[in-house]
């Protein structure tokens, strides 16, 4: 097979980890800490979870702990979105078994945890692995977003262990792969099974987070692949001078994205959603936010910039939100009756005269093509994708009117040439940069030892990231101490919380310091990319929202 030179060498790259993972596993021991409480709602999740609830989280330290070489067999599971260092990830996990016995098994469950309950499966060995070393994707196993929420799922997972010999199960997910790995764990010792479950905190959209889930890996990686193609298209804007670019990037219910992307490249316009839900900002409001931004570099003769937009701006609206809201209840309702009408008019008329008032006119003021958007299928939990609605062409075409209206105003004498882009799977795959490849391969080492200190419910926790990786910090925190009860389904149910943006916290304050002037000067950064060879402080260089938050 011809592979490139880069492919090459990163298969040969020899990943950094924590001082206390490098010697010898089985000279080390867990010390507990203080017990540990859920964000919210602490005894409702104690009633689902009594056995995982108020565990200590845990750290290593140097010293003898019985169990540690004993034979094991290992699952692991892929779950949700592509993340760049899911493949190491599942290296570090095989190197760190087959450091503590080399006697020790790890089988990968094909297609997310579907092939737990299917028993999909392939063993994992050296050979094997060998060409997924610190590579993108989730191709050596695959994925999928199967939820295992059933005693039926429960129960066909631990058939499943058991004709395997499986001691343990490795869910490597987002927040609710993770939200599935506690139930799971708590349903395994409710039934005595025997079988532990670790979970490792994965998404690009970096909203898995808290003092001991620093980031969740993918979103180092996926940031700077985004950030160099912004940077890129900032310089092409300073060159040709004449086209703004609405760019929307992953991420549906944070704005952890856009606000790391802004701070690394410096556009004129980036929109948080938090801050307009938390401003209670109108979709008008928005439209005149940018469209001054390109009245006043007008002014000075730039008829050109850069607008970031979050994925999911469009739910934080507060009338668009209102109105994806009755849309949603109002299709469930009268799904049937919709189906029957013969074409788009008739639609939505049918859809207005069913809204209220206010939501009927937020309905109005959208662009057609938005509208059909707002009305396609829905997702299986009967929610707008709001992937699919196209919020950058929407701001683009709303912008235009108002420049127009201002323009026979006398308020605006520039131009406006305006073009769309959407950066999302573009960077879910991408080469893990030299801190992800690290940082995951830290991740699945430390679930190795985890399970071999006979720990379950917990996640692995890499801490203390923005120093180099050898002053990295290893242990492991209780999943439900990120978990609140939410309405799912009809029903309160225990889920990890979704960390946002925090309005008050270090990197939002810088950004909120400095946009009035990125918005009217030409201040672009280019990060260019991904550097995995050269010096530290440019290969393995960590995010701007990790070392404002730790004060670096």
């Amino acid at each position: 097979m011809n592979i490139s030179p880069l492919q090459k060498a990163r298969y040969e790259y020899n990943p950094k980890l924590p001082a206390i993972l490098r010697g010898k596993l089985t000279n080390l021991s867990p010390v507990s800490g203080e017990p540990t409480c859920p964000v919210a709602d602490a005894d409702k999740i104690k009633e689902f979870c009594p056995h995982t609830c108020f565990l200590p989280a845990v750290s290593f330290v140097e010293g003898k702990h019985e169990g540690l070489t004993r034979a094991m067999t290992v699952g692991v599971i892929l779950s949700g979105g592509q993340a760049p260092g899911g493949h190491n990830v599942i290296s570090g996990l095989f190197d760190g078994l087959k450091a503590l016995n080399k006697d020790n098994r790890l089988i990968g469950f094909k297609g997310g945890p579907s092939g737990l309950i299917s028993d999909s499966f392939i063993e994992i060995t050296e050979k094997f692995l060998a060409p997924y070393r610190n590579t993108g994707g989730f191709d050596i196993i695959g994925s999928g977003r199967t939820k295992l929420e059933t005693e039926d799922q429960f129960d066909k997972c631990i058939a499943t262990c058991r004709s395997h010999g499986v001691n343990a199960v490795v869910i490597i997910g987002g927040d609710d792969s993770n939200t599935n790995a506690a139930i799971l764990a708590e349903y395994f010792i409710r039934k005595n099974a025997g079988i532990q479950v670790i979970g490792c905190p994965k998404t690009i959209d970096g909203d898995l987070k808290n003092d001991n889930i620093e980031i969740s890996f993918g979103f180092d990686t996926a940031t700077k692949t985004y950030s160099e193609l912004i940077g890129n298209l900032e310089r092409d804007a300073n060159s040709a001078k004449k086209y703004w670019h609405f760019i929307k990037l992953m991420g549906r219910s944070a704005s952890h994205i856009a606000l790391e992307c802004a701070l690394q490249t410096q556009p004129n316009v980036t929109l948080i959603s938090e801050e307009i839900e938390e401003n209670k900002t109108s979709l008008s409001d928005v439209v005149d936010y940018i469209a001054s931004a390109v009245a006043k570099r007008a002014a000075n003769g730039n008829n050109f910039g850069i607008v970031l937009i979050p994925e999911g701006l469009v739910e934080f609206i507060p009338e668009v939100k209102a109105l994806i809201g009755e849309l949603n209840d109002l299709l469930a309702k009268e799904g049937n009756a919709y189906s029957l009408l013969s074409n788009d008019k008739a639609r939505q008329e049918f859809i207005a005269s069913h809204l209220s008032t206010t939501s009927a006119t937020a309905f109005a003021f959208l662009p057609d093509g938005i509208r059909k958007q707002l009305l396609m299928d829905r997702d299986p939990h009967g929610n707008v994708q709001v992937s699919r609605i196209e919020t950058e062409k929407l701001l683009i075409e709303l912008v235009t009117q108002r420049l127009a209206d201002w323009k026979k105003e006398g308020k605006f004498s520039g131009s406006f040439n305006a073009l769309n882009h959407f950066f999302g799977y573009e960077g879910r795959c991408a080469f893990p940069s030299n801190f992800d490849a690290d940082y995951c391969y830290s991740l699945g080492t430390n679930a190795a030892l985890l399970i071999a200190c006979g720990l379950t419910g917990y996640l692995s926790s890499i801490t203390n990231l923005s120093a180099p990786a050898d002053q990295w910090k290893a242990g492991g925190i209780p999943v439900t101490m990120m978990m609140n009860m939410e309405q799912r389904h009809g029903e309160q149910k225990p889920v990890i919380r979704k960390a946002l943006v925090d309005l008050k916290d270090k990197p939002f304050t810088y950004f909120a310091q400095h946009r009035d002037t990125w918005a009217v000067e030409t201040a672009y950064t280019y990060p260019g990319a991904i550097q995995y060879y050269g010096p530290a402080e440019v290969c393995d260089r960590p995010t701007m929202t990790l070392l404002l938050e730790q004060g670096k």
